[in-house]
């Protein structure tokens, strides 16, 4: 009795042992690839558990299905203008063709190792049909650089696929001069930035000199406006004056030839005045009295 349990357990112990050979699982973001002597004969998607034969007949590789990202050190390129730059990527990719993928890449060292020659190559082509103004511009019309990114992604995508690789996605990171080449690129944009200052304040001295010569010039045009229209006015108010004049000479000729005695005296006569004059000149005859009066109806006293 003793003998048949302890058969019957070895048995059961031998059962379990090649169930464990033959039996496996499989996870939702896991492939398993079953080979048959190395070579790769089956490939299980679906999750739960699968049998297969014991190993060394066929052995169990599983590989993760889930989208990873690959992100390479800095890479320098040149664009169509031959400018140089530094370039940080990554991608998005995933196992698309497990068989393929194992016998080309075995694992995902390999994977990576590939997919750096496959982005190298394709951003160096790229790359090299756009110039740097096409992919660093402020003004969205020119800038060109998600038309870069996708030829590089389509054309990685068809390399890729000879790995049992596809790609989901490329995008850049960072897109730089390189370290070597910064000092030698800020001293040319400093030097632009100058030629550009002195440029503006050229432009801005020549229009500021417009604008004085305009001023000068409509104030030249304003003062002699001005100066036309004062002696218009001053030649009506004399024309007025002697009008007015020649109306009060007619009326009383000898009283008019006294105001305007009088107002020669008023311009040149104060108190500080001395007049050396002969006795006879004609701008003394009101100053003696005599004549004060005569045909004006005044009265005057004598004197000399």
């Amino acid at each position: 009795m003793n003998k048949k349990k302890i058969i019957f357990g070895i048995i059961g112990v031998a059962v379990v042992f090649v169930l464990t050979l033959m039996v496996y699982t499989v996870d939702t973001t896991e492939y398993a690839v079953v080979t048959q002597f190395g070579n790769p004969v089956a490939v299980v998607d679906e999750a739960g558990l699968n049998i297969k034969l014991p190993d060394p007949i066929q052995s169990l590789q599983k590989l993760d299905k889930r989208v990873q990202v690959y992100q390479a050190d800095s890479l320098e390129l040149l664009t169509a203008d031959k400018q140089s730059v530094a370039m940080d990527y990554y991608g998005t990719w995933k196992i698309e063709d497990p068989i393929q993928y194992l016998k080309t890449v075995k694992n995902k060292v390999g994977a990576e190792a590939r997919l750096m020659d496959i982005y190298s190559s394709s951003l160096s082509v790229q790359l090299g049909k756009y110039s740097l103004e096409g992919l660093v511009n402020v003004d969205e019309d020119e800038l060109k650089l998600d038309d870069m990114v996708s030829e590089t992604t389509d054309y990685a995508r068809t390399k890729a696929k000879e790995y049992g690789i596809e790609i989901i996605d490329t995008q850049i990171r960072v897109l730089n001069y390189p370290e070597s080449n910064k000092q030698s690129v800020y001293e040319r944009m400093k030097t632009e930035r100058e030629q550009m200052a002195k440029k503006y304040r050229s432009e801005g001295s020549e229009e500021a000199a417009k604008i004085r010569a305009d001023a000068e010039k409509e104030q030249t045009v304003i003062l002699a406006e001005a100066y036309k229209q004062a002696q218009e006015i001053k030649g009506q108010g004399d024309a007025e004056a002697i009008k007015i004049y020649g109306e009060a000479f007619q009326k009383d000729p000898k009283f008019y030839e006294f105001i305007r005695t009088l107002e020669t005296y008023e311009k040149t006569i104060d108190e500080n005045t001395t007049l050396i004059l002969p006795s006879t000149a004609e701008i003394l005859k009101y100053l003696s009295g005599n004549n004060i009066g005569s045909g004006s109806g005044a009265s005057a006293g004598s004197g000399e």
